[in-house]
């Protein structure tokens, strides 16, 4: 168990009022020579350990039980709080910080040779974008530094960019984050038959990462998918992280 001491970026008073609890990490390594690492968020180790992609080592982490605003306040996994799925929607900032610093410690303790990738589903891939976007900043949304690790790769699946208002603001405000967001791969999958996060949003999501500068950017569309995904989603992503990660691939 991880606890939230260690993934808090905001330390002090602050930390301790917001000390969360994360569950079980799953792993699954690589079964050949380990060359990246990724941490997904949405569980799916048995399907990522099915993935012909031998040379990432997936470390799948379970989010913290916390009341979710858009179920009533019921208590359940999440990686933040959500009132609405939508551009203008109110963004937990503190639970969206709690977790990319969770997912940067997880990551930090890597090798110096593996490259480093975060990806996702639904509000997985919303974490890991927020993610990306605070790594190309430099910072977490309240202001502390982020993690000194370097990210490969991002991607999300049915996913939508939190806190997307500011974002252009500051990529802008150094030549270091607009650096690193030029040269951050970042592969968005979307569904048009969406229903619980809409392909508009998804859409205006790749959008707004474009426009701030995030210019190594694919989205993708799936025109009869829901909120789920299917072999054909799945097959692009492979392609994609072993172009991206210049990956050996498996052997035959």
């Amino acid at each position: 168990m991880y606890r939230g001491s260690s993934s808090n970026p905001s330390g002090g008073k602050s930390a301790a009022r917001r000390l969360v609890e994360y569950g079980r990490t799953y792993v699954v390594r690589p079964k050949g020579r380990h060359q990246a690492t990724i941490v997904w968020l949405h569980g799916w180790s048995q399907l990522l350990e099915s993935l012909p992609l031998p040379n990432i080592k997936w470390i799948c982490p379970t989010a913290p039980t916390r009341p979710v605003s858009m179920f009533g306040g019921f208590a359940c996994t999440a990686w933040f709080d959500v009132t609405e799925i939508k551009e203008d929607g109110p963004d937990d900032v503190d639970g969206l910080d709690a977790s990319a610093a969770h997912i940067a410690n997880l990551l930090s303790s890597e090798p110096s040779d593996v490259k480093l990738g975060i990806g996702g589903f639904s509000m997985g891939a919303a974490t890991a974008l927020y993610s990306a976007a605070c790594f190309a900043h430099g910072k977490y949304g309240n202001g502390s530094p982020y993690h000194p690790i370097n990210l490969s790769v991002t991607v999300s699946l049915s996913g939508w960019l939190p806190c997307c208002r500011t974002l252009k603001t500051k990529v802008e405000s150094s030549h270091d984050a607009g650096r690193r967001a030029a040269s951050m791969p970042v592969l968005l999958c979307h569904g048009r038959g969406d229903g619980v996060v809409s392909y508009k949003l998804g859409e205006r999501s790749a959008e707004i990462l474009r426009i701030s500068g995030f210019r190594n950017l694919m989205f993708k569309t799936f025109n009869a998918l829901e909120h789920y995904t299917v072999p054909d989603e799945m097959d692009a992503v492979c392609k994609w992280l072993t172009a991206r990660l210049r990956l050996e691939g498996p052997r035959t």
